[in-house]
């Protein structure tokens, strides 16, 4: 039994994880840094330790002073959200050394599957469709030319740690990837310490599907149904959907059947996404795993009433996975809007500051996961992420006109927010019909 969680994150996933600690009776501790110190994710954990000034490389991606935190105050678990370290195998090995638990996967399958070149070449052994590419890392331009001739142009370099469309770069010629080669090089090692980058086939007009997934260590896993991703900038995502209007019945059925058998060849626990690009013509390609909790999960748990932080706590502790696949009921249409404090106007340009007013809509299928309030300050060293609108309904179009209203509801003075991307894109008619894919965005202007 797991009894306190030190929940090694900060905001509105903080936040999310002590509430599921609360109805499971498990004690939770937040850590916080000096300019956090006036966040939500504090004030209702039933601890809370400083545990550093205001960085992320000096707090929330310190492992010495979070693994210090957690044996201070009697922690025997870990759950790290996502991003920070969520990822990070090491960390989690460390934990388990420590004799504290990582909610999470193992550090051997998050390197297996974090790695994307690794991932890559586990999922080609598998009989899994993979979008052709370099089967592992590319070191030199001479073997990035080499590759890209054979895998045919335009290609994508991608950071085999990344994540984020952090360390991504398109080449459609040979002379943009000897610009492009050692600039991807260079992000990937700044932001994961790691410049691996491995090459793909790049393919035009995609849809970003993500199917969740549920395991356990007896071997049992599910699928949680998909989530379309498609809309993006800069292959970061703004807007999710499922389930996806460009998905069949048949569709699903096939790539639910092909996460599932992944997942289970690593003998993967807990909670994870595998996801796909699907083409014009409905092929889809593996392209990575996530081997963590999603910022998206809350429209999963819309339409299937499964609370996914519960059920990874629980997979951590060693229960059986008290779900089938053919118990799984889809019901409904969901949407989550991420809601950043950034300028839609001025190229999304990051916008913290103090939140002079703030009102959030309400109802029959609204939600809203966030840690902030009237007269908190944004700090400016995180990301922009502020709150998660997700409004439920039970088709596509009362979901799309629900979240219209909640998004004219929504009040926050003081800072610049996307809010009004997010009211456009639902007026959108090209949104409203379904008839977008991840390149929605590029000739998409903000009135």
């Amino acid at each position: 039994m797991i009894k306190k969680i030190l929940i090694a994150n900060r905001g509105e996933i903080a936040l999310r994880i002590s509430r599921a600690c609360k109805e499971l009776g498990i004690k939770s501790v937040s850590i916080h840094s000096e300019a956090d110190k006036f966040s939500l994710h504090r004030k209702f954990a039933d601890e809370d330790i400083c545990i550093g000034a205001s960085s992320a490389k000096d707090t929330y991606l310190n492992i010495p002073k979070i693994i210090a935190a957690a044996l201070i105050t009697g922690a025997d678990a870990i759950h790290p959200g996502y991003g920070f370290l969520a990822e990070n195998g090491q960390f989690a090995e460390i934990c388990e050394k420590n004799k504290i638990k990582f909610i999470g996967p193992t550090r051997k399958m998050i390197e297996l599957m974090g790695d994307k070149a690794m991932a890559r070449k586990t999922m080609i052994e598998i009989g899994v469709p993979v979008v052709p590419g370099t089967e592992g890392i590319v070191d030199d331009i001479a073997t990035a030319k080499k590759e890209a001739k054979r895998i045919k142009y335009p290609v994508i370099m991608k950071a085999t740690a990344g994540g984020g469309g952090k360390g991504m770069r398109i080449a459609q010629n040979e002379k943009e990837l000897e610009e492009l080669f050692p600039i991807a090089q260079a992000e990937a090692k700044a932001n994961f310490g790691n410049p691996g980058i491995y090459i793909e086939k790049y393919i035009e007009h995609p849809h970003h599907i993500e199917f969740q997934i549920l395991a356990d260590k007896f071997g049992n896993a599910i699928h949680l149904g998909e989530r379309d991703c498609s809309i993006q900038r800069r292959h970061q995502k703004l807007i999710e959907e499922t389930p996806s209007p460009f998905m069949t019945p048949q569709l699903r059925e096939k790539m639910g059947e092909i996460a599932v058998k992944a997942v289970k060849h690593i003998n993967y626990e807990g909670v994870g996404t595998v996801e796909f690009l699907v083409d014009k013509d409905r092929n889809f390609y593996f392209m990575e795993m996530n081997t963590r909790i999603q910022v998206e999960h809350t429209i999963t748990e819309e339409v299937t009433r499964i609370n996914l932080i519960k059920k990874q706590i629980l997979a951590a502790m060693g229960e059986k996975l008290s779900y089938k696949q053919s118990d799984i009921n889809f019901m409904g249409h969901a949407f989550e809007c991420r809601i950043n404090a950034e300028d839609p106007y001025s190229d999304f340009a990051p916008s913290p500051g103090k939140i002079e007013s703030l009102h959030f809509p309400a109802g029959l299928g609204v939600r809203v996961d966030s840690h902030i309030y009237a007269g908190y300050d944004i700090p400016p060293f995180y990301d922009s992420l502020i709150a998660k609108l997700v409004v439920w309904a039970y088709d596509r179009d009362e979901a799309i006109k629900r979240m219209q209203r909640c998004l004219d509801e929504i009040v926050i003075e003081g800072i610049k927010t996307t809010v009004p991307f997010h009211k456009q894109v639902f007026k959108d008619k090209r949104f409203i019909a379904g008839t977008f894919d991840t390149h929605f965005l590029n000739d998409f202007k903000m009135k």
